[in-house]
């Protein structure tokens, strides 16, 4: 055991008739956090880490009497969607469904907010395009949300404008958020110029993201690039980069303007011949976030977290604080199941500049 964190045994939700693989847990704070929503896969191909794999998902909801353990409720169904959906994607793309959920409560106006991937591929072979939007529906209770225009609209021209993953940062001084999400970019990489070849090979990174919401009910803006994996020289966090969940100032304080968070990680896209690789291990390190600048003022040089029984992927959605100095932190592992993970606040706290 890490004195910085425990990882507890077995499966937060274990699997039913219905779905054996499930990811990206989101719970309701309104519930005391008994209950949420969950990304259910009901179709994959391919491999997981390698490239070609497709997940076809669905939301569902979830509900439980303890944070240990979940089970799957009925469907989410999100008013207007169809239409939505439609008017997104058109005859040349093929929805593969709603991932990633994240739940937001907007205490003042007695709202919910729910954020999540709306993931788009072509349906020409021939292409690898996508379109990844992030979309929004609102409502008052899991039961009543309605889907609005997407918080971020992917761009069919700019393979840049592009977001998933939302982490919602605190109110700053001007009534903005500069929230974060998860981008890409793609660049050329001289490490992998052979005789054979012309030219470097394009290499496909996920960026983090700021996108600047100045009503957490309409369209945001995306603002600048804060941490990109080809700029930094992070092992963990060379590859592919996604923000994870806020840590309460409560759980740990890190100063004035500032918040801990969790940052999902994956290393290097290159080998050490330099050839390209599709993925290697993805896993759960820390950073701190000045909301009120929106920037990013250290990333941890070393994971916190990578499961035992990951044989890829350790990615983190939600967090939760469960008394003076300690959380659980939800993450799935190899995109199959979810697993839980008490925070040590004092631990942790040894691991910060």
């Amino acid at each position: 055991m890490s004195a910085a964190f425990k990882q507890h045994e077995g499966k937060v939700i274990e699997p039913d008739e219905r779905f054996e693989l499930m990811m990206a847990l989101t719970l309701n704070p309104r519930s005391e956090n008994r209950e949420g929503v969950i990304r259910c896969i009901i179709d994959r191909s391919g491999k997981i880490g390698v490239a070609g794999n497709t997940d076809r998902s669905v939301l569902h909801k979830i509900r439980g009497d303890t944070l240990e353990r979940f089970i799957i409720d009925g469907p989410l169904r999100i008013e207007g969607a169809n239409e939505i959906l439609e008017d997104l994607g058109g005859d040349a793309w093929d929805l593969l469904g709603l991932e990633d959920p994240d739940i937001w409560i907007d205490d003042a106006a007695k709202k919910m907010h729910l954020y999540f991937t709306i993931a788009l591929i072509s349906k020409d072979k021939r292409k690898a395009d996508s379109l990844i939007s992030l979309g929004h529906a609102e409502g008052t209770d899991l039961d009543s949300l309605v889907m609005t225009t997407p918080a971020i609209t992917a761009d069919r021209k700019d393979y840049t404008y592009s977001a998933k993953e939302v982490s919602i940062a605190p109110l700053n001084r001007s009534g903005v958020r500069f929230n974060l999400v998860e981008s890409r970019d793609r660049r050329k990489s001289a490490l992998y110029k052979k005789s054979h070849l012309d030219d470097p090979t394009t290499i496909h990174f996920s960026t983090v993201r700021v996108a600047v919401a100045e009503d957490m009910g309409e369209p945001w803006r995306l603002g600048e690039t804060v941490f990109h994996p080809a700029e930094h020289h992070i092992h963990w966090i060379a590859g592919h980069a996604s923000p994870g969940p806020l840590l309460p100032r409560s759980f740990i304080d890190v100063g004035k303007e500032r918040r801990l968070r969790v940052m999902n990680g994956c290393e290097g896209t290159l080998d050490s011949t330099g050839k390209p690789v599709p993925y290697q291990e993805f896993s759960i390190g820390l950073f701190i976030y000045n909301y009120e600048r929106g920037k990013i003022d250290w990333v941890s040089p070393e994971p916190l977290i990578r499961d035992n029984e990951a044989k890829t992927i350790t990615f983190a959605s939600q967090f939760v604080e469960t008394g003076r100095g300690e959380g659980i932190l939800y993450a799935h592992v190899d995109d199959s199941f979810v697993r839980a993970y008490t925070l040590y606040a004092e631990g942790i706290r040894k691991l910060l500049p």
